[in-house]
């Protein structure tokens, strides 16, 4: 099989790439380098995954590099996904979200691909909801730019299906962490928060520690990737998580237990909550059991300790 991942130097498109190696795919990546690393994908070119360095809101390059690959199937992975960024300069924001989207749906009609799965959000897309745990019936209200932008490229994969005649899956997902997580970024709390304790840091939390997430393993959402690519009748979009819900404080105490003989304590330090940031955000994953067959299988705490291993 011929797949092309987009934003395949980044920290979820890359496992996704090695997946696809891994089970025997010819695959192209896209990546313009500004989150992703190339240290990501050091195996993947070894193992014969071609890399095109380019910006998704080139329409051009974009296109060239789908004639280029002619891929079947494609993984929409790049994004831009920090929030407070999508705040401050919206415009941007959707000019990779949104314009960036529609470049790459464009570009896999045009060279053929039969299907594209498509990453987008959980909690940014629903907002502050009383519905909990939230399904994908449940009205989008975003709070951020970020979570709007990621509702209209899904909006477009929608029209794509329609108009193009492209089959597109979305997949909504939780707070996804492991490794290769930038702990220098603005989103992976459990990848700051593991390279603190590391560094013998103090942690910094946004509020009093109470705000829960559905924290998803990168496995599992590598795992959903394949399942939605792999589905003959497609619907969706689908939340994709463990459907549980942790606060920040028990990530902590996780974090912790997976500490090693010689770290220093991890005591975090409180500051006020950020614009944007969801108080909850607690994810109704039946859809996709029942739909996908999917299911996670890696719980927070081995989570947590694999990815302070791979930190190390």
């Amino acid at each position: 099989m011929r797949a092309l991942v987009t934003g395949g130097a980044g920290f979820i498109g890359s496992n996704v790439v090695d997946a696809l190696l891994a089970r025997g795919d010819e695959v192209a990546v896209i990546d313009d380098l500004s989150s992703g690393r190339i240290q990501n994908l050091e195996s993947a070119l070894a193992a014969g995954a071609s890399f095109h360095q380019l910006d998704i809101r080139d329409a051009d390059a974009v296109s060239a590099a789908f004639e280029a690959a002619r891929p079947e199937l494609v993984f929409h992975c790049a994004a831009q996904i920090d929030v407070r960024r999508s705040l401050a300069d919206p415009a941007f924001d959707a000019s990779v979200n949104v314009v960036g989207t529609i470049n790459v749906l464009e570009a896999a009609h045009a060279s053929g691909a039969r299907r594209l799965v498509n990453t987008s959000t959980g909690g940014a897309i629903y907002g502050e909801t009383d519905v909990m745990p939230t399904p994908e019936t449940v009205e989008a209200a975003p709070v951020s730019a970020y979570g709007q932008s990621k509702q209209c490229a899904e909006l477009y994969c929608a029209w794509a299906s329609r108009a193009r005649g492209l089959e597109t899956v979305t997949l909504r997902y939780g707070n996804v962490y492991g490794p290769r997580q930038d702990p220098g970024g603005e989103a992976g709390v459990i990848a700051i928060f593991a390279a603190s304790l590391i560094r013998g840091e103090q942690p910094t939390i946004f509020g009093d520690g109470s705000a829960r997430r559905d924290y998803t393993f990168v496995d599992d959402i590598v795992a959903a990737n394949l399942l939605a690519a792999a589905q003959p009748n497609p619907g969706g979009p689908y939340n994709i998580g463990t459907g549980i819900d942790s606060s920040v404080l028990e990530l902590i105490e996780a974090i912790t237990a997976a500490a090693a003989p010689g770290d220093a304590p991890l005591v975090p330090e409180f500051a006020d909550a950020r614009a944007g940031d969801l108080q909850r955000s607690w994810l109704d994953v039946s859809l996709a059991r029942e739909e996908l067959g999917f299911s996670a299988t890696t719980d927070l705490k081995t989570g947590v300790a694999a990815t302070v291993a791979a930190l190390r």
